[in-house]
C-alpha cells in the first residue's frame, strides 16, 4: 500500500491566527497541539509508508515532514512532551471532551507504533490494546467446530467439507466482465439508501479501479476535497455478496461517507486539523472499520439486501435469482466464522505457529479456500493485529448505536445514531451501552 499525497489544502482557519467561529472558541486551545499532532503523524509516515492513510491538511506540512525526516527518537521525545501538554482527559460526553480524549488516545496509539518500528515486540492483544484501544475475545476450536458442524448439515454430501463449500459457492462468482456493472449498480443502490438519512455534501464523489496483487480485496484512499479513490482487487473471484459488501463498506454509508462527514463537520466547520490526517494504525481504524461493516446492516436491514441482490444484482451477475435465499442461508453461518481470522492472526503473530499452518487453520476453521487463506496470512504480515477491527469492530459499533435505540425495530433511529457516530471523534473504549 501507499500513503495518500496531499491534494487539497484546508480553509485558512485551520492554521495559526485564523479567525474562529463562536463554535470552535471552547476548544482553541486544543489547535496548537492538534498542529504539533499531525506533523507528528506526518513525521512517522517518513519511517512507515502505510502509516499515514490519508492526508489533505497544508501541503507544507507534508513538505516539511519529508525535508526534516526526524528520527524516531525524535519523534518520541516530542510525542512524550505533547502528551503531557495534554494532561488527562476530562470526563463528560460533550464534543470537547471527545476531541481531548481523541487526541491523547491518538497519541497514545502513535507512541506504541515509534517503539514498534523501533524494533519492541508485543503479544497480539498487547499490541491491539496499544494501537486499537481494544482487545478481541479467544475462542477455542471448539467455538468454530459448532459452526463448522452447522454449516457440514447445511451442506451435506462427501468430501472435505471446503471442497463442498467451494462447490457452492462457485456458482456466485461474479464474472469479470459484468464487474463494473454490478459494482456500480450496488453503489447506486447504496448511496440512494444512505442519501435518505445522511445529508452530504454537494460534489462528493468517489471513483472505482479494479487492481491487482494486493493483500486486501478492497480499500478506500480519501483524498480530501469529498473525494475519494476506490480500489477493488481482483485477484481471487469475487462472489455477488462482495459487491453489496465493499460498496457500502468503502462506500456508502463506510468509509467515503465517514471521511466525507469528518472533513465537513470537524475539519471544515471546527477547524480541527487533526481529523485531516488518518494514521492507519490507531484507534480511528477500529471505528472507521467497524463502522464501514456495520453501515451494510444499517443500509440493508432485515430482508432487504436479500430481495435487492435477488431482483436486481443477481440479474446483472447472470446468476440464477432462485438461489439467493439459499446461498445467503449458507454465507450467514460463514459469516459466523469471522472471528476464526482474529485466532488465526493471535497464533500467527504470538510465534505459536508459522505461516503454513495459520493458512491451513484458515482454510479448517475459517472455510477459506487455500488461495483465500494465503493473502489473509499476506495481510496479517502486512497489518498484524489490524484484523481485529473489522469483527470487533462491527460488534462494538453495533452495541453503541442499538443499546442507544437504535435497532433494527427503529430504522430511523438507527441511521441517527450511526451517522452521529462518523461525524464524532470517538474512541473504540467509549462504544458502550448508554445507561
Amino acid at each position: 500500500m501507499r500513503s495518500i499525497v496531499p491534494v487539497v489544502a484546508v480553509a485558512a482557519a485551520l492554521v495559526g491566527g485564523a479567525v474562529m467561529s463562536s463554535q470552535q472558541n471552547a476548544s482553541s486551545a486544543m489547535n496548537p497541539i492538534a498542529e504539533r499532532y499531525v506533523k507528528l503523524v506526518l513525521a512517522v509516515g517518513e519511517h512507515d509508508p502505510a502509516y499515514v492513510d490519508a492526508y489533505y491538511g497544508p501541503p507544507e506540512w507534508k513538505a516539511e515532514a519529508t525535508a526534516e525526516k526526524r528520527s524516531l527518537v525524535q519523534i518520541e521525545a516530542e510525542a512524550s512532551a505533547l502528551a503531557g501538554l495534554l494532561g488527562v482527559a476530562p470526563s463528560g460526553d460533550d464534543i470537547d471532551s471527545l476531541r481531548h480524549a481523541y487526541l491523547r488516545r491518538q497519541l497514545e496509539a502513535l507512541r506504541a507504533r515509534v517503539r514498534m518500528l523501533s524494533g519492541a515486540k508485543m503479544r497480539f492483544d498487547e499490541e491491539s490494546l496499544a494501537l486499537y484501544d481494544a482487545v478481541a475475545p479467544t475462542h477455542p476450536e471448539s467455538y468454530f467446530q459448532a459452526m463448522i458442524d452447522d454449516l457440514d448439515r447445511a451442506l451435506p454430501g462427501t468430501g472435505p467439507l471446503i471442497d463442498r463449500v467451494e462447490a457452492f459457492r462457485a456458482a456466485f462468482v461474479i464474472p469479470k466482465e459484468r464487474l463494473g456493472r454490478v459494482f456500480d449498480t450496488a453503489i447506486g443502490e447504496c448511496r440512494r439508501r444512505t442519501l435518505e438519512h445522511v445529508a452530504l455534501p454537494a460534489g462528493e464523489s468517489f471513483t472505482v479501479e479494479y487492481v491487482t496483487n494486493k493483500s486486501w480485496s478492497g480499500y478506500n484512499w480519501y483524498q480530501g476535497n469529498y473525494r475519494s479513490l476506490i480500489q477493488v482487487n481482483t485477484d481471487l473471484p469475487i462472489y455477488i455478496d462482495r459487491a453489496v459488501d465493499l460498496a457500502c463498506h468503502e462506500g456508502y454509508p463506510g468509509h467515503h461517507v465517514y471521511n466525507v462527514l469528518l472533513e465537513r463537520n470537524l475539519v471544515r466547520d471546527r477547524g480541527w486539523v487533526e481529523m485531516s490526517v488518518y494514521p492507519l494504525f490507531s484507534p480511528q481504524s477500529l471505528v472507521a472499520e467497524g463502522s464501514a461493516n456495520y453501515g451494510i446492516d444499517v443500509a440493508f436491514p432485515g430482508d432487504g439486501r436479500v430481495i435487492f441482490e435477488r431482483e436486481v444484482l443477481f440479474p446483472a451477475a447472470g446468476l440464477d435469482p432462485t438461489a439467493a435465499g439459499e446461498y445467503y442461508r449458507v454465507q450467514a453461518i460463514v459469516e459466523r466464522l469471522s472471528y476464526a481470522g482474529n485466532e488465526a492472526a493471535r497464533r500467527y503473530l504470538n510465534g505459536d505457529i508459522d505461516r503454513a499452518a495459520a493458512a491451513a487453520w484458515l482454510t479448517r476453521f475459517a472455510l477459506m479456500s487455500p488461495p483465500r487463506a494465503e493473502q489473509r496470512t499476506r495481510f496479517m504480515d502486512d497489518y498484524r493485529s489490524y484484523v481485529i477491527n473489522y469483527n470487533l469492530g462491527k460488534d462494538l459499533v453495533r452495541q453503541f448505536v442499538e443499546s442507544r435505540g437504535g435497532t433494527s425495530a427503529a430504522p430511523d433511529r438507527r441511521w441517527e445514531i450511526f451517522a452521529g457516530l462518523l461525524e464524532t471523534p470517538r474512541l473504540p473504549s467509549g462504544l458502550v451501552p448508554a445507561r
